[in-house]
């Protein structure tokens, strides 16, 4: 289908590279799936023309009222052209908007023979990777979708841990609640712990794929945090960043039996479903 145009509604610079827009269509929103991505087109002026980039949606299908994206200012090695553009809108601009698409990340809560899938959820975001498991917990919060969730993010610096307050929020009240209404633990990692901004952090150090590591008892932070070793039978994992987490994650799981869509199991099925997006 043709773009449309979609206003900005609401901007929140995080810092200075990081910011979370809300964008609605002037035609109404359009039907998706959680887990989808967006094109987001804007008028280069020194290429006049329409540059187009995909973002991952961060909010989920049931929120009728907007789309939000959580976007970064690409500045090297060459600056970005649409994200360049996206930093000076205000709200009441208006940009191109394209259909949402994508199921690469899709929520899967069936198994093939139509039973229900029960396994723990676990979705694991690289920096701006986060923004689709945003909307995972919007839905499984709405929904009431009583499988665990948990959210691992990972980022350089602890200000562009960008949903740090609303997944901690989650998370206290799944405690509130009881686990048996809303389940969802939420844990970060800061890759670069000894620079001076993150000196104060006191969570996982290293990169996000690290909670998948096991000691030498075999046992990972991640199962830890479960309480459980994790396995193929029990869990099913999301990934949505560069390639390299994508990777990392795969070359701690793989010995316990997971797999992704690229080399799945005689019947086709697979654990690991991932969306890179570099």
């Amino acid at each position: 289908m043709a773009d449309t145009k979609a206003k900005i509604i609401y901007t929140e610079l995080l810092k200075e590279d990081l910011v979370v827009i809300r964008l609605v269509p002037v035609t109404g929103m359009p039907k998706y799936k959680t887990g989808q991505f967006l094109t987001i087109g804007l008028p280069v002026r020194a290429e006049n023309k329409i540059v187009k980039r995909a973002y991952s949606i961060a909010s989920h299908a049931e929120n009728r009222d907007y789309f939000e994206c959580v976007i970064r200012w690409v500045r090297k090695p060459l600056p970005g052209r649409v994200t360049t553009e996206l930093f000076y809108l205000s709200v009441g601009d208006e940009v191109l908007l394209g259909d949402p698409t994508g199921d690469d990340l899709i929520i899967e809560d069936k198994y093939r023979n139509g039973e229900p899938d029960n396994r723990r959820v676990v979705c694991v975001g690289g920096g701006t990777g986060l923004a689709p498991f945003i909307a995972f917990a919007n839905h499984f919060r709405d929904t009431n979708d009583k499988r665990q969730l948990v959210v691992l993010h990972g980022a350089s610096y602890v200000d562009e841990l960008s949903y740090k307050r609303l997944l901690t929020d989650f998370e206290n009240e799944s405690k509130e609640r009881g686990t048996d209404k809303w389940n969802f633990l939420y844990r970060a990692a800061i890759s670069r712990p000894k620079e001076q901004y993150n000196r104060s952090w006191n969570g996982q150090v290293g990169r996000v794929e690290s909670f998948f590591k096991a000691n030498a008892q075999g046992v990972s932070p991640l199962d830890e945090l479960v309480g459980e070793k994790v396995t193929p039978e029990n869990t099913r994992i999301y990934i949505c960043g560069y390639q390299g987490t994508i990777d990392g994650v795969m070359d701690y799981v793989a010995d316990r039996g997971f797999v992704n869509r690229d080399n799945p199991h005689e019947d086709g099925t697979f654990e690991v479903k991932y969306e890179s997006y570099g």
